[in-house]
């Protein structure tokens, strides 16, 4: 028994090694028919000793039982996106908007350039060098729990390899990001064989790298070609870490993680201007899809100094390639409403492929632009896209008019309400006033129970259109008074489908109130900027009291949003939309320390770092309270840090702190420094 044991530890380890050089390195030392032999005794030993079996065990890599659902999982740090750069001006513009957040804005900078990787952004947590779980980006600080499914990819490490010459160790607690994708040999084979076998095709990599890896099933996940290059540091503790990124790839790469070779270092933005020109004619000769490249300050604790713009670190950017053009034929106009009453033209398209995606619709934008351009129906019309943007008719191709084409008349009713639309001066726009059009609702309804708002997971499209139809709903807060009995009666609503829709309803009632405020869809105030203004006025009752003049004192509050916010609050239909919510027992009040824009603000000027856990305060309300009193938080410690928030469990950020001298606070002392202690 104890022979056994010993073998399986042993074969366990050989098999890993061999997957790494196999997968990662591309350099295998061994026959296929050696590394069999190896996989098909540790199986049989496995199958003599059940209990022994591991979840890192290659064995287990095709993959475990069916999943019920996906478990959320909690990122330690945000896992972001970031702004974009569409030519090299745009490089140079965005060097200098952050000039006056260096230390010195002259400073010279050096630079690494990434591929930027059209897959799946997944977070790996590695807890004495194994790999204990995998999560999707999600919305950035909440993703989804794949472990089991990145369990059945070869090139994800079950338990850190570490290079054998590189010197290093495996840290206690690792946290990596990488990027699941399709190797494009492997996607076409892939599509080959569902075509031969009747099964609908995927339309690009990318949604097939997503839909593999967000399998409820590992065992289907487990027979995709799926690989992974990996390229950050989430989290870490018990070591110290490269600052530069440049180092930092190659610490990855030393551990033992897949990390693409197709990374530059740039000297100053003249080189990185160098490499984005000679990455365009390359992109269609590598075996992965990218769209652009990630070109990221390699000063990574300067980097993180510099904060954010919105949810956007302005540490790095990522430039995209010039977008793809076809031509095809303008087949119709079809109009859609918005939740804010805008009519926008969007046409319908003769089917087209375009970077790998079939494009059948694209905006128009606006029906002044349609006239400008003079785009007709039956057109042969040029089609835009780039990236993830939304494809777009640059024009008609007017050598090909034959005379048949047929002007574009703006509406001027409704199509679905059939009320005369109006137009405001000043304005390209034609919206639909009328409150009770019902498509205006559906939209209305869409957004407020969508992820980013509300984030009622249970409720779709179609059964906002259902409630509509049945006149169960005549506006969003009706969704909070909904009958169970009146559900329960329509076609193909049974008792669990009704309980899981009202649970999911009753249980936003516990979201913030930046997400509530944001979820009222009030023109120009996204999420962000509802959480600037909850900072503020601390409550939606105090946000309806105040004035324009008021709102435009927040930094990132501009004319056109404070008119809006106060407009609407003014409407009286908006303010008994408010009472029913208020009756259904929706946040009205931020949980976060508001300060007035107008009051005192004693950390002004002063830049916070958070580790640990505080005693009384979540990470974000230690962020909200230091930035409501004029402070800022940046994720990494560095030489510009004025003070290190540190509560129990701090990491290596302390250690940091320590080493560079930057003031070391606990909680009672931050609340002493605003006269709150």
């Amino acid at each position: 028994m104890e022979k056994d044991a010993e073998r399986i530890v042993l074969l366990r380890d050989q098999i890993n090694y061999h997957l790494y050089r196999y997968h990662v390195l591309d350099a295998p030392v061994i026959s296929d028919a050696e590394y069999d032999a190896l996989y098909h005794e540790l199986l049989a030993l496995e199958e003599a000793h059940p209990e022994w079996v591991t979840p890192d065990s290659p064995t287990q890599r095709a993959g475990s039982e069916p999943l019920d659902a996906f478990t959320k999982v909690t990122h330690p740090a945000p896992i972001l996106s970031l702004a974009n750069a569409f030519n090299v001006e745009d490089l140079f513009a965005w060097r200098q908007r952050i000039e006056r957040y260096l230390p010195d804005p002259a400073m010279s900078l050096d630079y690494v350039a990434e591929p930027k990787l059209d897959g799946l952004t997944v977070v790996l947590t590695y807890v004495d060098g194994r790999f204990t779980q995998g999560a999707t980006r999600g919305n950035g600080e909440v993703g989804e729990d794949v472990t089991q499914n990145l369990r059945t990819l070869k090139a994800v490490p079950q338990k850190i390899p570490v290079a054998p010459d590189s010197g290093l160790a495996a840290p206690p607690y690792l946290v990596v990001r990488g990027e699941v994708f399709f190797p494009l040999d492997k996607f076409e084979a892939f599509n080959a064989a569902r075509l031969a076998a009747g099964e609908p095709l995927y339309m690009n990599p990318r949604n097939a790298a997503s839909g593999s890896l967000r399998q409820l099933d590992p065992k289907i996940t487990a027979v995709r070609p799926l690989t992974i290059y990996c390229y950050d540091l989430v989290a870490w503790e018990g070591t110290a870490v490269p600052d530069a990124q440049w180092e930092r790839l190659d610490y990855l790469r030393q551990l033992g993680f897949p990390v693409s070779g197709d990374s530059v270092y740039c000297v100053d933005l003249t080189a990185v201007a160098a490499a984005y020109e000679a990455w365009i004619p390359r992109r269609n000769q590598i075996n992965y899809e990218v769209d652009g490249i990630v070109v990221k300050i390699n000063n990574r604790p300067l980097a993180d100094s510099l904060g954010f713009v919105g949810k956007d670190p302005r540490g790095a950017i990522a430039m995209k390639f010039p977008a793809q053009e076809k031509t095809t034929r303008l087949l119709a106009v079809q109009v859609n409403v918005g939740r804010t009453g805008v009519l926008a033209p969007n046409a319908v398209l003769e089917p087209v492929e375009i970077g790998g995606v079939v494009v059948r619709n694209a905006t128009l934008h606006n029906y002044d632009e349609i006239a400008r351009k003079d785009i007709r129906i039956g057109d042969t019309v040029l089609v835009k896209r780039a990236g993830d943007v939304i494809p777009y008719v640059i024009g008609p191709v007017l050598e090909r008019r034959d005379g048949t084409e047929q002007v574009i008349a703006p509406p001027t009713v409704c199509p679905f309400c059939q009320q005369p639309v109006k137009r405001i001066d000043g304005e390209v726009a034609i919206y639909c006033d009328n409150p009770t059009c019902p498509e205006q609702l559906v939209r209305r309804v869409e957004y407020f129970v969508s992820r980013g708002a509300m984030d009622i997971g249970t409720f779709g499209g179609k059964t906002a259109v259902l409630l509509l139809e049945k006149g169960l709903i005549h506006d969003i807060a009706d969704l909070y008074f909904l009958d169970r009995e009146k559900l329960l009666a329509l076609e193909g609503f049974q008792e669990k489908k009704v309980d899981n829709l009202l649970g999911g309803i009753e249980a936003s009632k516990n979201q913030s109130a930046e997400r509530f405020l944001t979820a009222l869809g009030i023109p120009y105030v996204g999420s962000v900027v509802a959480g600037l203004l909850l900072d503020a006025f601390g409550s939606l009752d105090g946000l309806a009291a105040t004035t324009q003049e008021q709102l435009e004192t927040i930094e990132g509050v501009g004319p056109q949003i404070a008119a809006s916010v106060v407009d609407w609050f003014a409407d009286g239909r908006n303010r008994a939309l408010l009472e029913k919510f208020r009756a259904a027992g929706l946040p009205f009040a931020s949980t976060k320390t508001a300060v007035p824009p107008t009051a005192f603000q004693p950390l002004a000027g002063l830049t916070f770092v958070i580790t640990g856990t505080l005693p009384t305060m979540s990470r974000d309300e230690a962020r909200a309270f230091i930035e409501a009193h004029g402070g800022k938080v940046t994720g990494a410690v560095s030489k510009n840090s004025n003070y290190l928030l540190a509560g129990e469990n701090a990491g290596s950020k302390l250690a940091k702190a320590e080493q560079l001298g930057v003031p070391v606070v606990n909680e009672e002392e931050l609340r002493a420094m605003v006269g709150r202690g």
